[in-house]
């Protein structure tokens, strides 16, 4: 039976196992988008291809699979670009296609050509430019295969419209070919007991976890670990989840805009056990002079990342939940070698507690207060996405997260934009649970557009705008190390918010005391659809507690 080279698209994604995907269509991908009608497949239409590429995103990490994304040639290509570079460096894998010009006109600057792979090289993990249709149900193979395996990643594939059209004989299913892709799994025993003699030596250890911990579905092995070993854990903006917000170990989120006790841990440990974590340098600035004070073991399964940022004592490459089960089969020390040390972390812990500080503005909400009511009142499975800016790290820093996964963000890119569209992907991925977009205002309209997604899709999305008509994080640096020449982060001339979720048929409220918050949350949460809480915030608000503006009770 003949086949197209678009039927075989369509059915390389149908025996993956692939139920939605997320695009925009064109020119140069009609003949797939045709071939997808006589399929089952979802398709979700985004309203920009950056969306879909965040869509994708969201979806892979809430429904823990590989997220697809579609678009055109040229411009739409390219608009994907910065959300498959998001993906990129957060490990998340998505496999993205792309429609191309025919192949007698690549290279020679035909209407809406660009070189997509090209363009995509540095931030994929492979692509293809598929040159006979023939090839087609091996590419996806592959494709599908590299991006889930070893680090996930992105695998990005550039079909020319000529190619879709082709046609071959019979659709036979196909193994990845990739002689010398060999991902480690299993760790080294010398290395394994090279690292258990360090942690029994160690009087004042920690677990630096980070996404690493969480695509591996390793968290409750991590909590196994700590509880055992009696070691405090400190996460990257990636790892926030592995262990519970309350749990006893945990120390919240370290660097440049985590907490004080996380960061004075990582200052004070003995012993650093980074865990699927790339040590970027927002989480850890310092890391030469760490590594000078410290012993530091790095685990993880991509040999680049080991080195990379901190020169390890001791390095292993492997699958990370192999090597925590490996560690659950060993012998503990006693819990009195590091009580003095647990107990100092405790303290600090609760010292530096959001709750021991007074908010003292009654006209303007409180963004930890908010947060944390917020977590609360939504419930353990809820999922939050969020944008990038102080929204980002004030929810990083105090919603109550419980489960792993649920905490939705752009860490490694830091892409304004990211928390809306990758809530379309959450929710279609888990469309029983409540999902939550967080946002600033000035994030939320790099994506306002999405929310005619939203509406198209009959998304139950719930969305919490922390409205200080700034580009908040950037206001915060020019106040702290600008003496306050304050350059292009002031947006006093925002829409109504109220108007537009009107517009998109959105519920709407907004509150600015926090004695609305409840009861506003109440409402917000108990909506049958899509709904925007506006809360206003000070301008002035820090992401981290300085003396100015709170006092201690």
């Amino acid at each position: 039976m003949n086949i197209t080279g678009a039927q075989a698209m369509t059915e390389a994604l149908r025996r993956h196992g692939v139920e939605t995907v997320f695009g925009y269509p064109g020119a140069a991908i009609c003949p797939f988008y045709d071939s997808l009608l006589d399929s089952d497949i979802h398709h979700v239409l985004v309203r920009n291809e950056q969306g879909a590429a965040h869509a994708a995103n969201g979806y892979a990490r809430a429904g823990k699979r590989t997220g697809v994304c579609i678009a055109t040639s040229g411009p739409g290509a390219t608009n994907l670009i910065t959300g498959i570079a998001t993906a990129y460096m957060d490990s998340v894998p998505l496999v993205v296609i792309t429609g191309q010009v025919s192949r007698d006109l690549i290279g020679s600057d035909s209407f809406q050509e660009a070189d997509t792979t090209g363009a995509t090289t540095p931030f994929t993990k492979h692509n293809y430019l598929v040159s006979r249709a023939v090839d087609l149900p091996r590419i996806f193979a592959e494709a599908f295969y590299l991006a889930a395996s070893g680090r996930p990643g992105p695998v990005l594939i550039d079909v020319p419209v000529d190619v879709q059209t082709d046609v071959f004989d019979n659709y036979e299913p196909a193994q990845p070919e990739l002689p010398g892709y060999n991902p480690p799994s299993d760790p080294d025993r010398e290395q394994l007991e090279g690292m258990l003699s360090l942690l029994s030596g160690a009087k004042a250890p920690i677990i630096c976890a980070g996404g690493g911990i969480i695509s591996s579905n390793s968290s409750k092995l991590l909590r196994t670990i700590a509880e055992n070993w009696h070691i405090p854990v400190v996460t990257t903006m990636m790892g926030i989840g592995v262990l519970p917000w309350d749990h006893e170990l945990n120390l919240g989120t370290l660097g440049s805009h985590g907490v004080y006790a996380a960061n004075y841990a990582l200052h004070h440990a003995d012993l650093i056990i980074l865990m699927g974590a790339r040590v970027g340098n927002r989480a850890m600035g310092s890391a030469s002079e760490i590594a000078n004070r410290a012993a530091v073991v790095h685990i993880d399964i991509d040999p680049a990342e080991i080195g990379k940022n901190i020169k390890p004592h001791l390095p292993i490459q492997a699958d990370i939940r192999l090597v925590l089960e490996e560690m659950s089969k060993e012998t503990v020390p006693s819990h009195d070698v590091r009580r003095d040390w647990l107990q100092t972390c405790s303290d600090l812990k609760a010292k530096h507690d959001f709750k021991s500080f007074k908010y003292e503005n009654s006209e303007t909400i409180d963004p930890p207060s908010l947060l944390h009511k917020l977590g609360q009142m939504a419930g353990p499975e809820a999922i939050i996405t969020t944008e990038v800016g102080q929204n980002q790290i004030w929810a990083a820093n105090h919603y109550p997260l419980v489960k792993a996964g649920a905490f939705i963000t752009s860490g490694g890119m830091g892409t304004m934009g990211f928390g809306l569209p990758a809530s379309v992907g959450a929710q279609s991925a888990k469309p029983d649970s409540t999902v939550i977009a967080i946002s600033g205002d000035g994030s939320l309209q790099m994506s306002l557009q999405e929310l005619g997604t939203i509406k198209q899709e009959k998304l139950p999305i719930k969305l919490v705008l922390l409205n200080n008509s700034r580009l908040g994080m950037v206001h915060e640096i020019q106040s702290l190390k600008y003496q306050k020449r304050y350059s292009q982060v002031f947006l006093e001339e925002n829409p109504d918010f109220g108007l537009i979720a009107g517009a998109y048929g959105f519920g709407y409220e907004k509150i600015n005391s926090n004695d609305q918050i409840e009861h506003a949350v109440r409402r917000l949460l108990s909506s049958d659809g899509p709904s925007l809480l506006e809360c206003i915030v000070d301008p002035h608000e820090p992401t981290l507690y300085h003396a100015s503006r709170r006092k201690s009770q």
